[in-house]
């Protein structure tokens, strides 16, 4: 199992073996450090627990919990490893950018941009209605249901808060490993905002 807490530090380009132009998004990954593993027989199911980054004032309970690792650390992500091979994970063990290696075909779960409220057209696609003859309803969401059975379903598509969800992207490859400045390059997009925290792991 490979996985790794990272920060979004943005996109850029560079050219791969071929000569082609290659989309990548930068994650610093500073030295995670495994902060608790769990397994079957005492917690019900088996995963690996990394701290990320450098906490100022962590309270006295995350004191305490961290304190084996060695490292208070700033932000703490749980990663399933049901029916894969841990390896030598020890409470304590530093994982670092050398981690993955190019080619590696990862996942990246990150929480996407909050867009605040928005209409049925930006958050669902909808269709505007007709601008002539007399029509009222540009971006109206139209109908939400029919006179019986007198409520408006549940999951209908409707304005409301758009982003701000947790969102996995699959099929993405490393195609950077910097080991010295601990940064890792991922092909294509990565959900969130800049410095916002996200974890990769292998696919």
């Amino acid at each position: 199992m490979k996985a790794l807490i990272g920060r979004k530090v943005g996109m850029t380009q560079i050219f791969n073996e071929e000569g082609n132009v290659q989309r990548i998004t930068v994650i610093e990954t500073t030295p995670n450090v495994v902060t608790q593993v769990k397994t079957l027989e005492n917690d019900g199911y088996s995963a690996v627990q990394l701290g990320f980054g450098l906490a100022k004032k962590p309270a006295k309970p995350q004191v305490g919990h961290m304190k084996a690792s060695g490292q208070m650390s700033q932000v703490l992500r749980e990663i399933r490893t049901d029916g894969e091979d841990t390896g030598e994970m020890n409470i304590g063990t530093k994982l670092s950018a050398d981690t993955f290696e190019l080619g590696d075909s990862v996942q990246i779960t990150g929480t996407s941009k909050g867009k605040g409220f928005a209409g049925t057209i930006k958050r669902h696609n909808f269709h505007r209605g007709p601008k002539t003859h007399g029509s009222h309803n540009y971006r109206g969401p139209g109908s939400i249901g029919a006179g019986y059975p007198q409520h408006v379903f549940k999951g209908k598509k409707m304005a409301g808060r758009m982003g701000g969800d947790q969102v996995t992207v699959k099929g993405a490859k490393i195609a950077l490993v910097d080991v010295e400045r601990n940064l890792i390059g991922i092909t294509g997009a990565v959900p969130g905002p800049r410095k916002g925290i996200v974890i990769v792991r292998t696919a």
